[in-house]
């Protein structure tokens, strides 16, 4: 076993065993809930309220089943495109915010208080809203551990290839649709108003996330047009392909399910919710942030099956 291998195999049993906890608590929420036995969350119905942690649960459920799958046996059998866009989504989701799940939890600690790591009850007791909140880093960081590994295994020749080794070349348009839904969130992190419909709904919080989704935005854009270039250092040929994957992750996770949240509440009109951004704004820019996001992949891909290969490029098994 290569020290890659063993890198993998720690990365992929941490993040499940990470994300186990998660599970276990929403689990107890809802036989709690049924039961009677603990409180339904603010806001929700009892069918709302179950409906609402059956999704979270299938959706942890799926994070430690990829996680397995990128360390065992078995995972080298699932459609290799299947594993790829699970992965994708999930590292967009988990490892992109890693600086704000850290952030948060020191912030949290020092004020004494805890900001509901699940976001799904602000009255979630400080220890299980740390162990959610390490759950989500714990998973983040196996992820970005097992997956180069997998990949490695799954693909050898796509770590034998030179990114970057041609001429520069135009800028794709998807780097320059990131930049824009970069430039633009980056503009209400600061203090921006233009497009917002409720300033006043921002908090801390929001601002933090608004931030990192527009440095993951910029971060993946740069490194998109840098692709195309002579790059002088190997280094930077295995980088710029690790931030276009997580990048362009962020962009289309976080903003494909904002992005029915958001047509919901201009459709529904729920009451007790609003959004700060403009609806018709917000609905644009997630929009142009999914399709940033999966036109991002095309180089990694096209380079690929064309001959030159970049990590994290995974062609489809039969």
């Amino acid at each position: 076993m290569t020290r890659w291998d063993r890198v993998g195999r720690y990365g992929g049993y941490g993040a499940a065993l990470a994300l186990t906890p998660y599970l276990l608590i929403k689990v107890s929420w809802v036989v709690g809930s049924v039961l009677g036995l603990a409180p339904v969350g603010k806001g929700f119905g009892l069918a709302g309220w179950v409906l609402l942690n059956a999704v979270t649960i299938g959706m942890a459920a799926v994070g430690i089943a990829l996680s397995l799958a990128l360390v065992r046996p078995w995972g080298m059998r699932i459609p290799g495109w299947l594993v790829a866009f699970c992965t994708w989504t999930g590292s967009g989701f988990l490892v992109s915010v890693l600086p704000y799940a850290v952030l948060s939890t020191v912030l949290d600690a020092g004020q004494g208080g805890a900001a509901g790591g699940g976001g799904d009850d602000p009255a979630m007791p400080g220890w299980e809203s740390a162990l959610v909140q390490f759950g989500f880093i714990g998973t983040g960081l196996g992820l970005a551990l097992a997956l180069p590994a997998y990949l490695r295994r799954r693909r050898p020749d796509a770590f034998t290839g030179r990114a970057g080794g041609g001429e520069a070349t135009a800028v794709p348009w998807a780097a320059v649709v990131a930049a824009v839904v970069g430039l633009v969130r980056l503009y209400w992190a600061v203090g921006g108003t233009a497009g917002l419909s409720n300033p006043s709904e921002r908090d801390t919080d929001w601002h933090l996330l608004t931030g990192l989704g527009a440095l993951w935005a910029l971060v993946g854009a740069a490194a998109l047009r840098m692709l195309g270039r002579k790059l002088p250092a190997p280094v930077c040929r295995r980088i710029l392909p690790a931030l276009v994957w997580l990048g362009s992750g962020s962009l289309f996770a976080w903003s494909a399910w904002k992005l029915p949240l958001t047509l919901f509440v201009a459709l529904a009109h729920p009451a007790g919710t609003t959004l700060p951004e403009g609806l018709a704004v917000a609905a644009v820019l997630h929009l142009a942030a999914v399709v940033a996001g999966v036109g991002m992949l095309g180089p990694l891909v096209g380079s690929h099956r064309g001959g030159s290969t970049e990590p994290g490029a995974v062609r489809p098994h039969p």
